[in-house]
């Protein structure tokens, strides 16, 4: 079956970029908000921000550099608010000052009750987890509450939705480190192939993706740096330490570059395209050259 295009809508509330954004997509009666920390007071007076939702705050480790993500829920209180409300708790709360950007999902015809948002909540949490993307802060797993199967069908297939457009809003946050990675050319399958970097002290395993490349669990680095390896592979390595056992990989690990991946494993200054070889020898710069 052919891929179809998705059409998105975005609205950039303040005019900017950087500002608050509104997303709908077509055919869906779902809402995703993309609001900024310091934003949060220009949105008290949406009525559709003061009902049921699921929400999300996004930010970054001040320790490791990992990229962090919270998962929560918020319905409608005796006060007339909702989840915006429960947004305005977190940035008070002092031990919260991690998170920069929410995202937030509700509906455009008030259709979430407490059912929908656990369902959604526990859902979006277990995502993430397996996603294995984000750090994520939650303490316990969320309850699921208790579904028909009439309404669970119904909210996959809002996740479904959600799926996409939280990756428009730049936040991969369901996304596999590796999806299938494919192209139908007259019924003939093209994958990208395998590759590996090895040597003295490193055996490794890799392959290009979409945002970059992976290098693989079990995949073998070198323990000690070179004289001249240069600072940014340095913060890699202190980035990724706690993904090294006995210089062993312990979960597949996503870089920006083959280069970037070549030099963790290399522990120095590298040249992805050329270090990188499939299992004929090629190396990367000659597979991208007879593509």
């Amino acid at each position: 079956m052919a891929v179809r295009g998705k059409s998105i809508n975005l609205f950039l509330m303040d005019g900017t970029a950087s500002g608050r954004v509104k997303c709908t997509l077509a055919n869906w009666t779902g809402l995703a908000y993309k609001i900024p920390r310091t934003d949060l007071e220009k949105c008290r007076n949406r009525a559709d921000l003061k009902q049921s939702g699921v929400y999300f705050l996004f930010g970054v480790s001040d320790v490791t550099g990992d990229k962090m993500v919270y998962v929560g829920q918020a319905g409608t209180r005796k006060n007339g608010e909702g989840v915006l409300y429960r947004l305005q708790e977190h940035k008070r709360a002092m031990a919260e000052d991690y998170w920069t950007e929410a995202v937030v999902f509700t509906t455009s015809n008030h259709s979430f009750g407490p059912t929908e948002i656990s369902y959604l909540e526990n859902r979006f949490f277990n995502l993430a987890v397996e996603a294995n993307r984000y750090q994520v802060r939650n303490n316990l797993d969320p309850t699921s509450g208790h579904t028909t199967e009439e309404k669970e069908s119904e909210l996959e297939e809002f996740i479904d939705y959600a799926k996409i457009v939280m990756g428009t809003l730049g936040y991969p946050v369901f996304m596999p480190l590796e999806e299938t990675v494919s192209i139908q050319e007259e019924k003939k399958t093209v994958v990208e192939p395998l590759l590996y970097l090895k040597g003295r002290q490193v055996d490794a395993t890799g392959r290009r993706v979409p945002e970059g490349f992976i290098v693989y669990k079990d995949s073998i680095v070198r323990e000690l740096a070179t004289k001249s390896c240069p600072r940014h592979i340095q913060n890699l390595r202190k980035q990724y330490q706690d993904r090294l056992e006995n210089q062993r990989l312990t979960a597949d690990t996503l870089f920006t570059s083959p280069s970037a991946a070549a030099g963790f494993v290399r522990y120095a200054s590298m040249n992805g395209l050329t270090e990188w070889k499939d299992d004929k020898g090629r190396s990367l710069k000659e597979i991208e050259n007879e593509e």
